[in-house]
């Protein structure tokens, strides 16, 4: 089936299906509704300002099946950028099907044509095993650091 899936940038037009995803995908991970109108702000807001970070999108004929975002990291360390790799969402008839492996690699193929980047992060669950396997098979490594986080407003 991943044969059939074509990796773009989104655009516009894409805005409540990434919506819809990163709903969805909330309430899978953490359990947590969230106000479709602040998601859909939100993913706006992103492709309004690609000096925040883009979309990328797997899709088939049928539309899309999967989504992830980039934001940006400054490493002073490195002089460069590190392109996060967040909100990332395979519609369930799709998983463990090579849809994320297809986003990685239009993902490495993009940051090899562009200078300043330096690398690629994510952050993962660490109950979803399957998710860790696709990584190590990408040849990604896990680091030693964690996340804290304070949360402002909503």
């Amino acid at each position: 089936m991943a044969k059939e899936i074509q990796v773009r940038l989104a655009q516009g037009r894409d805005v409540e299906e990434i919506a819809g995803f990163n709903i969805a995908m909330a309430l899978e991970t953490e359990g947590k509704e969230l106000s479709p109108d602040v998601v859909r702000r939100g993913v706006q807001g992103l492709l309004d300002n690609p000096a925040y970070g883009f979309y990328v999108v797997a899709e088939t004929a049928g539309g899309i099946v999967g989504s992830l975002m980039i934001t940006y990291e400054w490493s002073d360390w490195r002089c460069g950028v590190f392109w996060w790799i967040q909100s990332v969402y395979i519609q369930p008839d799709y998983r463990r099907q090579g849809v994320f492996s297809k986003l990685y690699k239009f993902l490495q193929c993009k940051a090899g044509r562009t200078s300043e980047v330096c690398g690629l992060r994510l952050y993962f669950e660490r109950s979803n095993e399957a998710a860790q396997a696709t990584y190590t098979k990408l040849q990604m490594t896990e680091t030693n650091y964690g996340i804290f986080e304070k949360e402002f407003g909503s």
